[in-house]
């Protein structure tokens, strides 16, 4: 059975992660103890809330140097929404923050008018998911026709590198990054755990790294 372990900082909504984690046949713990964290097998880092709280949260508690030890001994790593663009170098949510750096680049909010085009922020509902030059195995164990995933966010992440975003979202006419990934390290700014069967396939080949 595998063992995920999740990042409790307070800004979590935990309880759903807990599940579907369960649901796919994992051993599951909740944590705030940086010895667990750095040797964690999984480790996820889900969250809600604004970028600099969530940071703020993991450096009261210690927690950034260890999430860090553990994605550079190449262990598997997830984020979701907030836990995702924490990920990045930094955000511009209420002023300027810097973020894990697990992937380089930044986090602003999601423009609410492109060529004329309305974007309602936040952006609430499910989109399907587009991928870039990928093999869809790397991330889902089942080939689709569609991907609809929920997604819950006003800001969006851009990857200094392309080849770091490997999965995106139109949001009209908008390309939000919805997967990225370095390595070991993933990021989503939708929530599998939310996303019915597309979620749950993605968590299950998580924990197949």
């Amino acid at each position: 059975m595998k063992k995920i372990s999740i990042i409790d900082y307070g800004l979590c909504n935990i309880f759903n992660v807990v599940e579907a984690f369960k649901h796919i046949g994992c051993d599951v713990i909740v944590t705030d103890e940086s010895d667990k964290i750095k040797n964690a097998d999984y480790l996820v880092l889900p969250g809600v809330g604004a970028f600099q709280n969530g940071m703020n949260g993991l450096n009261e508690k210690r927690l950034i140097e260890p999430i860090i030890s553990h994605v550079e001994q190449s262990k598997p790593f997830l984020g979701i929404c907030l836990g995702m663009q924490m990920m990045m170098s930094s955000s511009s949510e209420f002023g300027e923050a810097l973020g894990l750096n697990l992937i380089s680049g930044n986090v602003n909010k999601i423009p609410n008018k492109m060529e004329n085009r309305k974007h309602k922020i936040p952006h609430i509902g499910w989109n399907n998911l587009i991928m870039n030059d990928i093999d869809i195995k790397k991330i889902f164990t089942i080939t689709r026709k569609t991907y609809p995933v929920y997604f819950v966010h006003s800001y969006m992440a851009s990857c200094d590198d392309s080849a770091d975003c490997i999965a995106y979202t139109d949001y009209n006419g908008l390309k939000i990054p919805a997967i990225v990934r370095k390595y070991n390290a993933i990021g989503c700014q939708f929530h599998p755990e939310k996303s019915g069967h597309v979620g749950l396939d993605l968590l299950k080949n998580f924990i197949r790294i």
